[in-house]
């Protein structure tokens, strides 16, 4: 008995070793493909900007030109790497992505978590730093235009360098691939993005491979990694060093996208696949191309295409081509992403949204966004012509939004975490100063394209801010119109209004629970009927990503529980496109006074009509602006998922 018990043991013990390991095994599988994923979405912008960092910084043709010497040479290398590890490393991987809004991050998140506390403790602070992070956001759109245009440019202009008689074709082969990336874009990333991780880790081990090759030549130029070079370079040269912060911020352009993308991998797989490959294979390039410099100061027209070998260009120029329109697709889906949580917040219309993947909520697709973008790209292309060109635009929008997210995290480590001030004092102070070095380099530009994006961030936010006032007084003028809801109920319940009951189910959408629905109102007071079950619904949508389905809906029997008429609040996340008959499915027929005959329910909706009043709500100009974005506001049915057979629309019209 001794030896079968011990032998049974051992047998329990093998066997369940056996699952924990293979749960281990599989565990670190779908961790990988995690990173794999984030390296393919994640770091596509700021891995690719090796190929127009330096050659910019050091282009003759710049307003204020870095002079090609050895000191110089050891300095900007030095900025570059200690101003990636600053804003990247520091700010974005080891500060911003700890606050998140229930795993979603990117500075909308920032502004939600911001909304929240406003409305709890009422504090100014927070209303102006979410009107600071919606600026921060409209700059967003204006990197979600550059991005596109300097990225394909850049890796375009590689055939150049192997074959300089084809200085014609760039800008024409630059506006064929951005078209044909735009026109795939209903299509999804669902099916392109299983390559996309792949083609990157390819990407960032050949740029970190041709660095190694760089710096053998040359391996005095890892002294630049020594802080005292950038400092010595500030402080020496601090003329020259300041106009250089301009093309030096280049070099961090994509920091925005590790935190926004953080909801979709993670803040372990984007920091992981950010310390362990994208960091080593940037500073590698970024070494690699110094020393190219230093041994010959003609190498400044290219560095990045010059370091790989003779034989290896052309592989290089379609590698970077491949890289530069993953680098596009990222920031174009960041825009879509930032454009559909802004419509949930209330900032923008409701858009027209598709969904493009059955298994990945965040793939999403908004045609209007889409096309516009698709525009703005190919004006920056045939308007600015060459990467160099468009660096001084490109500048601005990044750093702008560092600064903004930089400010509002700071805010939020205060009123989340209750850190000392003195300790945010130093840490604030000391981000905030590298921060602003760097918007005040870029005003220098001003004059030479650095206008743009922040004429397209005003823009943005111009319009972003009176859709939000507009909203405001539309709501509060439909309020009057409609008329208190209880009050409606208790006269239908006593007859006051006199009504026939058609047989069905009617479902009428509203915008909270105290009001009547406006063709509630003029079915029972112009057609004298309602239906025997009445589901006033309201669609409410909270600031967190995603509502849990068991917290999704709220039945309330509006004080009577045996007229069929209810209301219903369901809830979704800004992350979640609203199904209004899957959602109705869900409910009990305990809680709705009957089971719901949804198969043939009419579903009401009440159409809006703006118009242009003398109240002086806002600037004339602010009416015509509200009244003509109004125009772009989907279509309600297709929206919340209605049947069109059976959705009724009942007009009104309101004056702003």
């Amino acid at each position: 008995m001794a030896d079968r018990r011990q032998a049974t043991a051992s047998d329990d013990g093998s066997a369940a070793r056996a699952p924990e390991a293979g749960r281990a095994s599989a565990h670190d599988t779908v961790r990988l493909a995690v990173v794999i994923g984030a390296l393919g979405v994640v770091f596509g912008d700021i891995g690719t900007s090796p190929i127009y960092t330096l050659q910019t910084v050091f282009n003759p043709s710049d307003p204020h030109p870095v002079p090609v010497t050895t000191d110089n040479v050891y300095g900007v290398v030095s900025l570059v790497f200690w101003s990636v590890m600053i804003i990247v490393t520091v700010t974005y991987v080891l500060l911003a992505m700890r606050a998140d809004n229930d795993g979603e991050g990117g500075i909308m998140a920032l502004i939600t978590l911001l909304r929240r506390w406003s409305s709890q403790r009422g504090r100014r602070a927070a209303v102006v730093l979410a009107a600071l992070g919606i600026f921060g956001a409209s700059l967003f759109f204006g990197d979600s235009m550059i991005t596109p245009a300097i990225s394909v440019l850049s890796a375009v202009e590689g055939v150049k360098v192997v074959e300089p008689s084809l200085d014609s074709a760039v800008v024409p082969i630059t506006a064929v691939i951005i078209v044909g990336l735009f026109l795939v874009q209903r299509r999804g990333t669902a099916a392109v993005g299983r390559v996309f991780g792949p083609v990157m880790i390819v990407w960032f081990l050949t740029i970190g491979a041709c660095g190694v090759a760089g710096v053998a030549d040359h391996p005095d130029i890892l002294r630049a990694l020594s802080p005292t070079y950038a400092l010595g370079f500030l402080s020496g040269h601090w003329g020259t060093a300041f106009f250089a912060l301009a093309a030096i911020v280049l070099a961090v352009t994509g920091a925005e996208a590790l935190y926004a993308d953080m909801g979709h991998f993670g803040r372990r797989a984007i920091t992981r696949g950010w310390l362990f490959l994208v960091l080593p294979a940037c500073v590698l390039s970024y070494l690699g191309q110094g020393a190219l410099i230093l041994d010959d100061p003609a190498n400044i027209s290219s560095p990045f295409f010059l370091l790989v070998p003779d034989w290896g260009r052309w592989p290089m120029v379609l590698l970077a081509t491949a890289a530069t329109v993953i680098a596009s697709q990222a920031v174009i889906t960041g825009a879509y992403s930032v454009a559909s949580q802004a419509a949930q917040l209330g900032y923008l219309p409701r858009l027209r949204i598709a969904h493009t993947s059955e298994s990945t909520i965040g793939q999403i697709y908004v045609p209007w966004i889409n096309w516009l973008l698709m525009v703005s790209v190919l004006t920056l292309v045939f308007a600015f012509r060459s990467s160099a060109a468009l660096a001084y635009a490109f500048g601005m929008a990044v750093t702008g939004t560092i600064t903004i997210t930089t400010l509002l995290f700071f805010y939020v480590a205060r009123a989340k975490w209750g850190t000392p001030r003195w300790l945010l004092a130093i840490g604030a102070g000391l981000l905030l100063f590298v921060d602003l070095l760097f918007v005040a380099a870029n005003l220098t530009k001003l004059a030479h394209g650095a206008w743009l994006p922040l004429l397209i961030g005003l823009t943005a936010f111009t319009v972003m801010t009176t859709w939000q006032r507009g909203r405001e007084l539309v709501t509060a003028q439909r309020a009057r119109q409609e008329g208190p809801l209880r009050e409606f109920i208790d006269h239908l319940h006593t007859g006051q209004e006199p009504t026939l009951r058609a047989p069905g189910t009617a479902v009428f959408l509203n915008r909270d629970k105290e009001t009547a629905p406006l063709a509630m109102r003029a079915n029972v007071e112009h057609n004298h009927v309602r239906h025997d079950q009445v589901v006033i619904l309201t669609i409410k949508t909270e600031p967190v990503p995603r509502v849990p389905a068991e917290e999704r809906t709220v039945v309330d029997d509006l004080g009577y529980g045996d007229d069929g008429i209810i209301h219903v609040t369901a809830r979704f996340g800004y992350m979640e496109t609203p199904d209004v008959p899957a959602t109705l499915a869900m409910l009990d027929p305990a809680e709705t006074e009957g089971p719901l005959q949804l198969d043939q329910a009419s579903y009401f909706l009440s159409k809006i009509e703006l118009r242009r009043g003398k109240a002086r709500t806002m600037a004339p100009w602010r009416k015509r602006l509200f009244i003509a974005t109004s125009y772009i506001t989907s279509d309600a049915a297709e929206h919340f998922s209605l049947p069109r057979d059976r959705t009724v629309i009942m007009g009104s019209h309101i004056e702003v």
